[in-house]
């Protein structure tokens, strides 16, 4: 019924049925309101045949009307669950930025060299009063799968944009402050124009920010993001290739691209201290990125070893937990100032 349709698809569509059953149809001087009660099975979860799925989905349809009628219900009892978490978090996150419940928190990124900050990511956070704390990993998603992420994302890149001119004012001018796009935002046609009036109405001068996309993001009608990036670039803000290495990107295509750094995976940076092949994929990253001068950051960085081997590869930044966690503004007044990290 739903080709390429995941689960929170068809409770979106099951939802709009219901919707559009619901509406009153006037017979005479009568009014007839009708409800509906909807079976979903998923395949290949449910079953591989057309009977085998519309049986889960006729099962499934029995307990919506068991559970009081004009409602859905997937047969299995766990997609159920998840599809209802799904769309309460998805409700909830059309107010989050209007209740101020969305915040940014920043985590340094310091120089492998001299152990000086460089540079700070703005990671989002959410606290719901109900729903306690939500994971980026799990609300992300669905505000992409939902097209919140666009107004969400403007609200980072404001308010990254706003904390950075607030540290410009205080002579920290030095400081880059890195923001994610995600595949959604970067699809968006009016995304340069977005970042250009964000950047006009901060005042902040382009250099101080970084735009992170994501290697699968660069890898997505090449054409296309090369002449986005150039736009972007053209603008004076920095760009990045997030996740490096975990993709599957053509050395000439990144060389096209005007990009100046390479962000190599923390996945390959947690096994480096022990694991002579990803020592080898680091070194590699590094040399392509001296190669076409661009700049190395290694996020996932989390002991005394694997800064060591990191700046004996010769990898320029470093960014983790043994550094700092992610921070409110307020909390990275040490490194702003100079000070040491401390610990973590």
């Amino acid at each position: 019924m739903l080709p390429l349709t995941d689960a929170q698809q068809a409770a979106h569509v099951a939802e709009k049925i219901q919707v559009a059953v619901r509406r009153v149809c006037k017979l005479g001087h009568h009014e007839l309101v009708v409800t509906a009660s909807i079976g979903i099975a998923v395949y290949p979860e449910d079953g591989r045949e057309f009977e085998v799925l519309a049986q889960c989905a006729d099962s499934a349809m029995f307990r919506a009307k068991e559970s009081g009628r004009d409602s859905y219900r997937f047969f299995s009892s766990d997609m159920q669950a998840r599809s209802l978490r799904v769309l309460q978090i998805e409700n909830a996150l059309r107010s989050a930025v209007v209740l101020n419940q969305l915040a940014l928190h920043y985590q340094p990124q310091i120089g492998l060299r001299d152990g000086k900050l460089v540079g700070v990511e703005a990671l989002l956070r959410w606290h719901h009063p109900e729903l306690g704390t939500v994971s980026p990993g799990e609300f992300i998603p669905i505000a992409e799968s939902s097209g919140q992420i666009l107004g969400i994302g403007e609200w980072v890149l404001r308010t990254a944009l706003a904390q950075a001119r607030d540290w410009a004012a205080a002579g920290l001018r030095d400081i880059t402050v890195a923001v994610n796009l995600s595949m959604v935002q970067f699809r968006h046609a009016g995304l340069v124009e977005m970042v250009q009036q964000a950047l006009a109405d901060s005042g902040v001068s382009p250099h101080m920010l970084e735009l992170e996309l994501t290697e699968s993001i660069a890898m997505d009608d090449p054409e296309k993001v090369i002449a986005i990036v150039g736009r972007l670039s053209d603008l004076g803000v920095r760009l990045s290739i997030d996740d490096f290495g975990t993709g599957y990107s053509s050395f000439s295509y990144i060389q096209r691209l005007r990009v100046h750094k390479l962000k190599i995976d923390q996945s390959f940076v947690r096994h480096l201290a022990e694991d002579v092949s990803a020592q080898h994929i680091v070194q590699a990253i590094i040399g392509l990125a001296q190669s076409l001068a661009l700049e190395t950051i290694a996020e996932g960085v989390e002991t005394v070893e694997q800064r060591k081997v990191l700046q004996t590869l010769g990898c320029d930044t470093g960014q983790g937990y043994h550094f700092s966690r992610p921070v409110p503004p307020a909390q990275l007044e040490g490194f702003l100032r100079g000070q040491s990290p401390g610990t973590p």
